[in-house]
């Protein structure tokens, strides 16, 4: 019995074995628990960003690493030349049809293009009548600089009637309270320290965009926002009037090979970090994947539509994504586990019965001998078969619907056992 169990045991577990190696071959391995984020300068609200989703992203094991740049020109090159993993971008500074490198996981919230001009008596209502003026529209390599020109540009302004410099915010700022320029263009969140000292200072405007519609339906990934008066601060009446605004988003981006597991638990924490109410945006407006000019990743596409799994919701984070990578392993336990369901009850009728034919080798032994046996020998048998009777009542447990075989077998040893009292009678 025991041979026979080992001759159906062993091939079925080396097949297990088998398929489980194989199915693993198909298994990625878990992704290195690190990310590289491509920001702006410390200043900028980007880098302010990033280091929220470092604090919430490194309570679930995962290092952050924040790089410093110029801004969303420079980011792109940094993570098409794989150096970072994630990068901010402003909108519409690239496009699918300039890269096949990146793409975009969210639109995360609004960034308004601000204009500010020296206070000389007059208002400006136009950008054209900018003409003659220096302005500064933000450093080579930042959004700034990408947007601003491209207004510059439509308004037919450019350094042939005007004179333009490539400074830096913090740098524009003080030549343009400094009388030394007479207008900047900044990209830049309106908790920004630099937009807040201009809308503060009496002797800077704030430009409001007339045609601000007309821009919007230009360009699509640029939205008109309405600054209404007080809105920034209600005691200093911040600003003081209401101001038309350009607008675009900021975007995070990812490397085309960047792991799946990543960007879901990334979007988890930006979704936590972003889909407050804010001053331009409604609660739960961002983060999403509207009007972006990248293409989207595809995790991120079904992240936004369904939301966290199921898995997600039961257990923590990284225990629910080694579930869901391991789940390639149902296949072969499947495959199998049809086959042994058809054989398990066949196995288990045998496994029962074989408790007790087991005992039929020396019963038959015993009743073959019985012709040949002397007196003496004969009571030991005797004795011997008495005590399977005692041994079998132990050891022997089975289920109800096994009795019948069971008691069959105390009836085989008793008919023998009668057998040589009988004999034993007559010698």
């Amino acid at each position: 019995m025991k041979n026979k169990f080992f001759k159906i045991s062993i091939p079925i577990l080396l097949l297990i074995i088998a398929s489980f190696y194989i199915t693993s071959k198909f298994v990625k391995p878990a992704p290195k628990k690190e990310i590289t984020i491509a920001v702006g300068s410390k200043d900028a609200q980007y880098y302010k960003t990033a280091l929220e989703y470092k604090k919430l992203l490194e309570k679930e094991k995962v290092k952050v690493n924040i790089l410093t740049s110029k801004g969303s020109i420079e980011n792109i090159k940094l993570i098409e030349d794989n150096l970072v993993d994630v990068a901010f971008i402003q909108n519409g500074t690239i496009t699918s049809k300039n890269t096949n490198k990146i793409k975009a996981i969210a639109s995360i919230y609004y960034e308004p293009l601000w204009v500010f001009y020296r206070n000389e008596g007059y208002k400006i209502d136009y950008i054209i009548q900018l003409i003659t003026k220096k302005i500064s529209i933000g450093e080579i390599g930042s959004g700034t600089y990408d947007l601003s020109l491209q207004i510059l540009k439509d308004n037919k302004i450019s350094n042939e009637n005007s004179t333009i410099y490539t400074y830096s915010p913090s740098k524009a700022k003080e030549l343009l309270l400094n009388k030394k320029i007479d207008a900047m263009f900044i990209v830049a969140s309106h908790n920004s320290k630099i937009v807040r000292d201009l809308l503060e200072n009496p002797n800077i405007n704030t430009f409001s965009f007339k045609r601000a519609k007309a821009y919007s339906r230009k360009y699509s990934y640029l939205e008109s926002l309405k600054l209404y008066e007080g809105t920034i601060d209600l005691y200093k009446n911040l600003p003081d009037e209401n101001i038309n605004l350009l607008a675009t988003t900021a975007n995070l981006v990812v490397k085309n090979n960047f792991s799946q597991e990543l960007i879901r638990i990334l979007l988890k924490k930006v979704k936590e970090v972003h889909s407050k109410k804010d001053l331009f945006s409604k609660e739960n407006e961002f983060p999403n994947l509207t009007n972006l000019k990248l293409e989207s990743n595809e995790e991120a596409k079904i992240y936004f539509k369904n939301g966290d799994t199921w898995l997600e919701k039961i257990f923590p984070y990284w225990i629910a994504a080694n579930i869901d990578r391991l789940k390639i392993f149902l296949i072969p336990l499947i495959t199998l586990m049809i086959p042994l369901l058809k054989g398990a009850f066949p196995l288990y009728q045998w496994s029962m019965r074989s408790k007790i034919y087991r005992w039929y080798d020396e019963v038959k032994q015993i009743e073959r001998s019985i012709p040949t046996l002397k007196k003496d020998q004969l009571e030991q048998e005797l004795k011997k078969i008495q005590q399977f009777q005692e041994e079998i009542s132990k050891e022997t447990k089975v289920p109800l619907s096994f009795m019948g075989e069971y008691y069959n077998l105390l009836m085989h040893i008793n008919m023998i056992e009668q057998k040589m009292k009988t004999k034993l009678k007559s010698l």
